[in-house]
């Protein structure tokens, strides 16, 4: 008689049997158990999944093989593991599974109180039904145990979890030598690639873009995967808190739906955070320059920049103004430009889908329209309209000056008449005045004091004063010079730029005019999104249009 084995590890070991903590010892102990009865086992029908939950039936391979070979016709006759709580420990789906095993005609045997799984009559089914709920029960406990340990964890500042990328695992050991706990620490090497993702981030580069140009140039990806970097990598770095010195625990649950393991957000509240300023690797202004540019491309509702690395600047950058498709690189061999030599913008739905999608057969050349278009840019990124910019925005963060002057006035008189009754105060106690109700009214003097001085430091910090407005206004200017320097040097930082200051995809497509067809490229974007100014502080847009062949037109 040929019989199989079926053994199951979990990844959690608390409150479990020694028989269940090694799948080796399950199969030394079925095989010594086969042998008792006479039976044979054959190696190919013994069935391993070792560190998974008993909750888990659907990422299961062993399980998942044991019931494809049972499924037609079983080739063995006995199945042996060590308790029924191996085959799974979750009520309804263990259930099922072992009923699917024994109406196959395979007898279920459990090595440890050497009895045989049958669900003939009611009674050895509410049997199973108990058993199964222990088992079930016993996981949960498991699980709060788990989960109290880490909250522990959690809240003292150390890791609950495996590597992050940009800091080592560190073990703190105890006198003994013993591990006590693991701690992170920065790894600078990895701290400096971090930065640059978020710096490139910041100004423009989308999450693939990154991705291909980290790949391009041989940097290591996290845990020295062979496939490299991945922008589904970028984009998780980019929201992690861990960077900017924040621990996050608790955030997401785990849960059982369809015999699968999954997760799901918690609410906000029952988050754990613990604030690790020795843990941070990005600065607080770089780290809210990404975070804004997540949130603007989150709540977009309109076509959206693509994040498309190309040699070509508009790629991505540019949306066909008849059906809003992407506009392409169309080359020699393509069949709209055959007979035409170059590399021409053009529709991508039209190119490919034909004109009853798109009817816009319109054709730019590669190198006028990306002058021209750089042109206009570097034209529009005037002196003249950048103080228009700053002096609008200016008026935005700037409250009433004149109201401020005056509360500052009126605080500052409070504060000089605060200190120059402590100094009375100081010299009564020095004469030998009441002690104790000097005292008290000196407390109360030093208390108003620092509340005074709390209050003047905040109607400082209200909006730049006039030097300081002068000096923002000189450093936008110099930033603007690099900036125009760039579009016309860098084709790569060119496109950067231009991801960064608009804020929708261009507008590609053509007027007719005195019988010549003029190509027109529309869009609309804001300029202080290159001077690092928050999208809350910012002026509205400005709209640009550039038709090849005119001068740009600045629109209201």
């Amino acid at each position: 008689m040929l019989c199989a084995i079926y053994a199951r590890k979990s990844t959690e070991q608390c409150g479990v049997s020694d028989e269940e903590k090694s799948v080796t010892r399950q199969i030394e102990h079925g095989k010594a158990f086969a042998q008792k009865r006479g039976w044979m086992v054959d190696d190919k029908y013994i069935y391993i999944d070792d560190g998974i939950s008993g909750a888990e039936f659907q990422k299961r391979p062993g399980l998942l093989r044991l019931l494809n070979d049972i499924e037609h016709e079983p080739p063995f006759q006995f199945l042996i593991m060590a308790e029924g709580s191996r085959l799974g420990r979750e009520q309804i789906e263990t259930a099922y599974h072992l009923k699917r095993i024994v109406d196959s005609g395979v007898k279920v045997y459990t090595y440890l109180d050497e009895k045989e799984c049958t669900l003939d009559t009611p009674l050895e089914k509410l049997l199973l039904q108990l058993s199964n709920f222990a088992d079930e029960t016993e996981r949960d406990r498991a699980r709060q145990r788990t989960y109290d340990a880490l909250m522990r964890k959690a809240k003292a500042g150390h890791v609950t979890g495996g590597r992050v990328f940009g800091y080592d695992n560190q073990e703190v050991l105890s006198p003994d030598g013993s591990r006590q706990h693991v701690v992170y620490v920065i790894n600078e090497r990895e701290a400096k690639v971090l930065r640059r993702i978020f710096t490139m981030y910041a100004n423009g580069l989308g999450f693939h873009g990154i991705a291909k140009r980290l790949n391009d140039e041989g940097i290591p990806a996290p845990r020295q995967s062979p496939r490299g970097w991945a922008g589904s990598a970028i984009r998780e770095m980019l929201y992690r808190p861990l960077y900017r010195g924040q621990m996050v625990w608790n955030a997401l649950e785990k849960i059982v739906r369809g015999g699968t393991m999954k997760r799901r957000l918690r609410a906000e509240k029952d988050w754990i955070r613990v604030d690790a300023p020795h843990l941070r690797i990005i600065e607080p202004s770089l780290w809210e320059a990404v975070q804004a540019r997540l949130a603007t491309n989150h709540t977009s509702t309109g076509p959206r920049l693509r994040d498309v690395e190309t040699p070509y600047l508009l790629t991505g950058l540019c949306r066909c103004a008849t059906c809003k498709g992407p506009i392409t690189m169309s080359g020699p061999g393509s069949s709209k430009s055959h007979r035409r030599r170059g590399k021409f913008y053009t529709c991508s739905y039209h190119l490919k889908r034909g004109s009853s999608v798109c009817r816009n057969a319109t054709m730019a050349e590669q190198e006028g329209l990306e002058k021209e278009v750089l042109k206009t840019l570097s034209d529009m990124l005037h002196p003249r309209v950048l103080d228009c910019a700053l002096q609008e925005t200016m008026e935005r963060l700037q409250p009433d000056q004149a109201r401020v002057r005056t509360e500052r006035a009126k605080v500052e008189e409070q504060l000089t008449k605060a200190k120059a009754a402590q100094l009375r105060l100081t010299e009564a106690i020095a004469q030998g005045g009441s002690l104790e109700a000097l005292l008290e009214s000196l407390k109360r003097e030093e208390t108003k004091q620092r509340e005074l001085t709390a209050e003047l430091d905040h109607l400082k910090a209200i909006g730049p004063n006039e030097w300081d407005v002068a000096c923002i206004r000189r450093e936008a200017k110099a930033r603007l010079g690099d900036i125009q320097g760039l579009l016309s040097r860098q084709p790569r930082e060119a496109k950067a730029i231009l991801k960064r200051l608009l804020d929708a995809p261009l507008s590609f497509g053509s007027v007719e005019e005195a019988g010549k067809v003029k190509f027109v490229v529309e869009g609309s974007g804001n300029f202080l999104n290159l001077l690092g100014v928050s999208d809350s502080q910012q002026t509205p847009p400005s709209n640009v249009v550039s038709p090849t062949g005119f001068e740009p037109v600045l629109l209201p």
